[in-house]
């Protein structure tokens, strides 16, 4: 192949509708064709980066192994495509303007006068070309509805590119077509009017997608196909399925990725391979028996706040050969008099990762209540140190023990700030963020999940397990069993004298993918189905 391909995602209508999953989806049929591909995402808010955003307004953040947080959709990419993305996967219009403001300082302009077109538009293009040297195509999802003014400058650039790069690039549209229960019929209006609005910024889609509950009458398809100036074999239907991996399969039926090859240009070839994803999925729905799994946490009530937790516990689920029964129960609403109560008929404790204060007391009765009566607990970053924190008090006497980020005075600051974190005054990418080196005990329970004793996986924190009282804990029986080889910090705790006990640093959920789970949730699962 001597040339990149590009596709952009847009949506229109209402956002929500899975611009994410489709690209996946997509991106998932034309790999398995033996394509190298990747999927950046362009959000439109004015934030450099999701980071400093509250996961109730914007869900997960998620965190590239090169140190980028980013927005949550990177780990629908990764879960599907199983390729890491990097900080060129995710790029903000905050980040957009940032460079351009900071070259405009610098005189990189040469004092003309800074403009959204060229010099912003220029930009943007920029970012969707920086990964065309590693990948056959990059799919380009532009965040947001068409029609939004946040928008404007992404779908000019698109604009600006499909003229540039002719039969190199193509365009999807995802739209929404509404059933109106009165009148008994689905309405494409909607669809048509967006894709009005799109082609009044130049853009002519090549193929649409329609998120409907109920596959179309074919009548209807002809319609959409007549008005939106698209053809008929162009527009494919992605209706409601039980789970999101069964996308690619709707898509493939409807031969998307043929219909996008033939459009660039490209050989079609033999259908793509998807013989171990459909072998996940036969797993998935043949498991019949049950694994009852609870996560704590403070922001329990939307759905995608912990997207990654969901999706690593349900891979390792599957490869069980377990139905996964997820439990959520806020972390403010448990404590010492409730937690039998919530928890004693789960097979397993998650306890969510987090930031400040709050919920934290909630936390650590989960854990007490796990430690106490032998209950398979994975502690999870703010987890893991609440783990250190609740041993600290109730078994070392530690009175409280506590962690600085929320109590700067502790008399014992088992999680304290690292010193290079202490001047820190900017909150947003200051972290320690990114995959950093573990090396494992060959003796723990790490270890023999990941069956190696050197890994890396991806953080986000900045208070770390104080070495001080290092020893301490081990002479009581919680174990410091992986630590980074460069600066000896303590990654993972657990205690053998349980059945699976363990607390780690770093965030494994980011890791697991469908085709590879991580194997400290799959160890974790095999232990609450009492394996």
């Amino acid at each position: 192949m001597t040339d990149t391909k590009y596709i952009f995602v847009t949506g229109g209508v209402v956002s929500s509708l899975g611009k994410g999953i489709v690209s996946a989806s997509l991106g998932k049929l034309l790999q398995a064709r033996g394509y190298r591909v990747t999927i950046q995402k362009f959000d439109p808010y004015i934030n450099v980066d999701p980071g400093t955003m509250n996961p109730y307004e914007h869900g997960e953040c998620y965190v590239t192994a090169d140190g980028r947080e980013a927005d949550l959709d990177l780990g629908h990419y990764e879960r599907f495509l199983n390729v890491p993305t990097s900080k060129y996967n995710n790029v903000t219009t905050g980040r957009i303007y940032k460079t351009v403001i900071e070259r405009e300082r610098h005189g990189d302009y040469l004092g003309a006068t800074v403009q959204v077109i060229p010099h912003i538009t220029d930009e943007i293009k920029r970012n969707v070309s920086l990964l065309k040297e590693d990948f056959d195509f990059i799919i380009s999802e532009i965040g947001g509805t068409v029609g939004d003014i946040e928008s404007l400058p992404f779908l000019e650039s698109v604009r600006q590119l499909k003229r540039e790069l002719g039969r190199n690039c193509i365009c999807v549209h995802l739209t929404y077509v509404p059933y109106i229960a009165a009148a008994k019929e689905y309405k494409t209006k909607p669809t048509q009017h967006s894709v009005k609005q799109l082609q009044e910024l130049g853009i002519q889609p090549d193929i649409l997608v329609l998120r409907t509950e109920k596959l179309l009458h074919r009548d209807l398809v002809r319609k959409v196909a007549l008005f939106c100036n698209v053809e008929e074999e162009a527009v494919i239907q992605s209706v409601d399925v039980p789970t999101i991996y069964e996308v690619p399969l709707v898509l493939q039926e409807q031969e998307m990725d043929a219909i996008v090859l033939h459009k660039l240009g490209m050989e079609v070839g033999s259908e793509p391979d998807m013989s171990l994803w459909n072998d996940f999925l036969r797993r998935k729905d043949s498991a019949t028996e049950e694994v009852r799994i609870v996560l704590v946490g403070k922001y329990v009530t939307l759905q995608d706040a912990y997207k990654s937790i969901d999706e690593a516990l349900n891979h390792a689920a599957v490869y069980n050969d377990r139905r996964l029964v997820l439990s959520r129960i806020n972390s403010e609403e448990i404590n010492e008099g409730n937690a039998a109560e919530l928890l004693s008929g789960m097979d397993g404790i998650v306890v969510a990762p987090g930031f400040g204060e709050r919920g934290i007391d909630g936390k650590l009765a989960a854990i007490r209540f796990a430690r106490e009566n032998d209950k398979p607990c994975f502690g999870l970053c703010l987890g893991m140190q609440c783990m250190v924190i609740e041993f600290a008090r109730n078994v070392l006497g530690l009175e409280g023990a506590h962690t600085t980020e929320v109590d700067e005075k502790a008399l014992h600051k088992v999680i304290d700030l690292l010193e290079t974190q202490k001047n820190i005054i900017n909150l947003g990418g200051s972290m320690r963020l990114g995959a950093y080196a573990c090396v494992l005990r060959e003796d723990s329970l790490a270890y023999s999940a990941y069956q190696k004793a050197f890994v890396k996986e991806r953080h986000r924190h900045r208070y770390e397990f104080n070495g001080d009282y290092r020893e301490m804990f081990e002479e009581a029986g919680m174990k410091c069993t992986g630590e980074n080889p460069d600066s000896g910090l303590v990654e993972v705790v657990e205690i053998p004298s349980r059945r699976w006990f363990l607390g780690s640093q770093y965030h494994p959920e980011y890791t697991s993918t469908v085709l590879n789970p991580n194997p400290l949730f799959v160890s974790f699962v095999r232990a609450a189905i009492g394996e």
